[in-house]
């Protein structure tokens, strides 16, 4: 290690040994940015104090100068009215005489009342003040104020003021008359507040009548002020004992909104009236708010930085104390374990060993300190090895440890174990590694020998051909299974078990309780005492119907003296599925010879039976032909029952014909067919069967099929059998007494376009008892049947002459979803429409390969 690194781990040390002077330093760092916060908070409060007196006398003068724009527009606008009111009254001293030019001054009066809002009626009175002309004209809605409650002081005030203008020959003013209006009514709550103002009309200096204005207070508001004024502010007029008279807006202000009043002068002899401005709430000044706002949250996050920071350091003082207890805690552990400990940099240069270590290699700890690979307690021939077991455990390649020899420093070696786990620092760097040793000297060596014995022990159980496996008798545990009882009945006791027919199960051996009933209690007492091997017995497990093993078993004492059970199992399923071949087989030539004998009865009863029809056939025909000519009266009865015989001796005969032709044994003919007659045959050979049990068959032909290329002779066969037993399954659902109303077998012949190319599809549907579904996939099977006297030959000969021609056959239930019951079956025939050559192997084949379930595919 270089200088500048051991002094600065010296200069550490001594920090850590002086912890109130840290703490001094820490609190004094503390308190430091706890007093710029302060000072900055304080500065931040001036200034926005002095920010916000700026703003509100900005507000102050800026309402001032408002007031004073609207009290000249006020006075303007009476000024103006005055002056041109008294210019109306010299007009009309003037024309007094000449009405067509006094009415042209009414009409300009009447004029300037309309272009004033503010005057509610304007009055020209006489000399003895009677009205003489009104604007608005005279009516129920402009002499409101002679009908309101009021009304005698409108007058009183009026004349009074007409006194004083006439005394002082100047415009007079009367004072504010308000009034008790309703709230609701929007015109008269325009009147609430009035006064008059008026004008002496003077000619030659004698008083000749006068001209009367009437304000209303609300008018002067609302039709001088301009619209842009009252939305920022509320103007009010206060009058006498600061009574509002009107105001411009509803709106509340602020408690500390900003107001200013002034006086309205109107002269000597104008209404004592003052004007007031209040502000409304300002709008949000979004710059001051968000800059309070940034400074606020900017304290706020800093006191709280500055608590976590308290809260942390206290945090890092107690760590440092546990980190403390622990360092010590940890050099004691390292020091005291037998595991030897080292750690190395990044360059592999080691940078500490403990003790144990030490003690293993010989090696001091100072001599250890700063060594790179390859290190002395490496033995000289193994450099390059381990070497390169080291870069490998390094670079995460090896997870199981490096398995390697130490050469003491007196010579001698000693076999390790080598472990490596990468260094990480506090910022979750790597910085080196980190290497557990242990000896494992001893437990290597007792391990080789018992490696060498068990590798001889299974090498020959591994190779035998039979499933070899130990259980306990207390605890049915699986002691040892060879490879050839894994493979065929997995990791658990339970195929054991099974095969030694559940003699030493521990569930029904050691459910007794008590000192003085035998441990042992149900084991064969035989087998417990013998001396010589059991002999073998022949065992199929339960629900494995395709596997037979020959079980031999024994009770020998386990290696830690209890009590187990020996079982040997070899296969022998090839020798038992030999003897089964051979006795089927057997039996299939029985079948045989029967129904070769069979077919040759059936052949020679046709024959016989031929003649004797065809001369009764010929016979009705012969007197049918004879009693033609004679006029006897029976003739007429007779014939039509003649003609009936006959026919149905043919008929006879024609199905004794189909029967020979069905039981002629002849090769495979295949030419093209039609399809329609092979199933009126097939038809004609079932149809006395049928009537005979009162059932029917409806054949039902699409029109139009094409000819295909098939033996008709085979595949009549395979209907007739298929016709057959959809009637014995509804004979076997509909007694005898019921089977008027029992559905016909149906046969339909038509295309099935689903498939690509277009086939055939031949059905025979019954509505029986349907098949179950444990006969559904067997159904086809050689010699398996249902019925007692049934050889099980059949639907498997039908199966094998369709798979001959390229077809497929299959059976489907059908079932009543509201029942849930069966309620049928269909036989459904695919043929292709252009047909190879017919394999004549594959037509009665019985072979296990044949016995594929496709009758349950839909």
């Amino acid at each position: 290690m270089s200088k500048t690194s051991t002094l600065q781990l010296r200069l550490v040390e001594a920090f850590k040994r002086m912890p109130s002077l840290r703490r001094f330093i820490g609190s004094r760092l503390v308190y430091t940015p706890l007093l710029a916060i302060v000072i900055f908070l304080v500065v931040m409060a001036i200034i926005l104090g002095v920010l916000q007196v700026q703003e509100r006398q900005q507000h102050e003068g800026s309402l001032f100068r408002e007031l004073s724009l609207v009290k000249q527009r006020i006075q303007l606008r009476f000024i103006n009215n005055s002056e041109t009111l008294q210019s109306f009254s010299r007009d009309l001293a003037q024309t007094e005489n000449n009405r067509a030019a006094r009415d042209k001054i009414l009409s300009q009066v009447q004029s300037f009342v309309l272009g004033n809002p503010e005057i509610l009626q304007l009055i020209w009175l006489n000399d003895s003040e009677w009205r003489q002309w009104m604007v608005p004209p005279p009516s129920r809605n402009t002499e409101w104020f002679d009908t309101v409650p009021q009304a005698n002081e409108i007058d009183r005030e009026l004349k009074r003021a007409i006194f004083l203008s006439r005394e002082t020959n100047r415009p007079a003013y009367s004072q504010v008359i308000s009034l008790n209006v309703a709230k609701d009514d929007p015109v008269m709550a325009e009147r609430q507040s009035i006064f008059w103002e008026v004008i002496t009309i003077f000619k030659d200096g004698e008083a000749k009548g006068a001209l009367a204005v009437l304000y209303s207070t609300q008018g002067i508001l609302q039709y001088i002020i301009p619209p842009e004024l009252k939305s920022q502010h509320r103007y009010s007029l206060i009058g006498r004992d600061n009574r509002v008279l009107a105001i411009s807006s509803d709106r509340d202000t602020p408690t500390r909104s900003l107001s200013n009043e002034t006086s309205l002068d109107f002269g000597a002899l104008g209404p004592n009236i003052t004007l007031r401005v209040d502000t409304y709430p300002p709008p949000t000044d979004l710059t001051f708010r968000m800059l309070l706002g940034v400074v606020i949250g900017l304290s706020a996050f800093v006191v709280w930085s500055l608590w976590s920071v308290l809260k942390q350091m206290q945090v890092r003082q107690l760590t440092e104390a546990n980190l403390r207890t622990e360092s010590s805690f940890r050099r004691v552990l390292e020091d005291s374990m037998p595991v030897g400990i080292r750690a190395h940099d990044l360059d592999k240069r080691i940078t500490y060993v403990n003790r144990s270590f030490s003690e293993m290699t010989g090696w001091a700890q100072e001599e250890l300190l700063g060594l790179t690979p390859p290190f002395p307690f490496w033995p000289a021939e193994l450099h390059e090895q381990l070497m390169q077991k080291m870069s490998g455990a390094l670079d995460g390649n090896l997870k199981s440890g490096i398995e390697g020899t130490i050469m003491r420093k007196d010579g001698s070696r000693i076999s390790t174990r080598t472990f490596i786990a990468p260094l990480i620092d506090d910022k979750g760097q790597q910085s080196g590694w980190v290497t557990s040793v242990i000896d494992i000297s001893e437990p290597k060596r007792i391990r080789e020998e018992l490696s060498a014995t068990q590798e001889r022990f299974v090498t020959v159980l591994e190779g035998l051909d039979a499933a070899v496996s130990v259980v306990s008798i207390e605890t049915g545990e699986l002691l040892f299974a060879n490879r050839y009882y894994r493979e065929r009945f997995g990791d658990t006791a339970k195929g054991h078990i099974d095969l030694a027919g559940h003699e030493m199960d521990p569930s029904s051996i050691f459910h007794f309780e008590g000192d003085n009933v035998d441990a042992l209690a149900g084991l064969p007492a035989m087998a417990l005492n013998q001396t010589t091997e059991i002999d073998s017995e022949e065992i199929q497990l339960r629900g494995d119907t395709t596997h037979w093993y020959e079980v031999r078993r024994r009770y020998i004492s386990w290696v830690d003296g209890h009590l187990a059970q020996l079982l040997i199992a070899t296969d022998i399923t090839l020798r038992k599925t030999t003897e089964d071949l051979a006795r089927q087989q057997e039996e299939r030539m029985q079948f045989t010879s029967r129904l070769t004998t069979m077919g040759e009865m059936a052949s020679s009863l046709a024959h016989e039976l031929n003649q004797p029809l065809s001369a009764i056939s010929n016979y009705c025909m012969g007197i049918a032909k004879r009693l033609s000519g004679t006029n006897n009266p029976l003739s007429s009865e007779l014939l039509p029952a003649l003609q009936k015989a006959s026919d149905q001796a043919h008929r006879a005969g024609t199905i004794i014909q189909r029967i020979r032709g069905f039981v002629k044994r002849s090769e495979p003919q295949s030419k093209p067919s039609n399809i329609a007659d092979i199933v009126a045959d097939s038809v004609g050979l079932v149809e006395f069967e049928a009537n005979r049990h009162r059932l029917k068959i409806v054949s039902e032909v699409a029109g139009n099929l094409p000819a295909v290329e098939l033996d008709p002779v085979l595949i009549q066969q395979v209907l007739v059998n298929l016709l057959k037993n959809s009637l014995d399954s509804l004979r076997e659902v509909y007694p005898l007494s019921s089977r008027w109303s029992a559905p016909p077998v149906r046969i339909t012949a038509d295309l099935e376009t689903s498939t690509f190319p277009s086939m055939l599809r031949i059905q025979v549907t019954d509505a029986g008892a349907g098949i179950a579904e444990s006969v559904i996939s067997r159904m086809f099977e050689p010699f398996f049947s249902t019925k007692e006297d049934g050889m099980g030959m059949g639907l498997n000969i039908c199966r094998s002459i369709i798979e001959s021609h390229h077809g497929r056959l299959w059976a489907k239930n059908h079932t009543d979803t509201e029942h849930t019951r069966l309620v049928g079956c269909t036989f459904t025939i695919l043929l292709p429409l252009e047909s190879g050559h017919i394999s004549k192997s594959s037509i009665g084949n019985t072979d296990e390969s044949k016995q594929s379930t496709e009758n349950s595919t839909s």
